[in-house]
């Protein structure tokens, strides 16, 4: 059984693709972080929580549970529904005899 729940970190996320892109964003920061540990002046964020993991995807997926990353949602996405479409071009209606 995953500790944080799949299911809490769907909701969280919003779809599957989007936690992937998330989780492995966050956890190649937090494995940069670590192996430049002392070089950097603040320049990669560290962990936001105190986790008894030592793996970094671990360590995101705790993060994204407990609320400290959160996704970054698009401003321009694209709605299919009918209502929200427009219509590019009027065709003159054509009467068939």
């Amino acid at each position: 059984m995953m500790v944080p729940p799949v299911e809490k970190l769907l909701e969280v996320a919003g779809s599957k693709f989007s936690l992937v892109s998330l989780s492995a964003k966050r956890a190649r920061q937090i494995n940069s972080y670590y192996s430049r540990l002392g070089e950097g002046l603040g320049s990669i964020v560290p962990p936001q929580i105190d986790s008894t993991s030592t793996k970094p995807l671990s360590i995101a997926f705790d993060e994204i549970s407990a609320g400290k990353i959160i996704p970054r949602k698009e401003e321009d996405e694209v709605s299919l529904e009918p209502d929200s479409l427009d219509v590019i071009v009027e065709q003159p209606e054509v009467e068939v005899e």
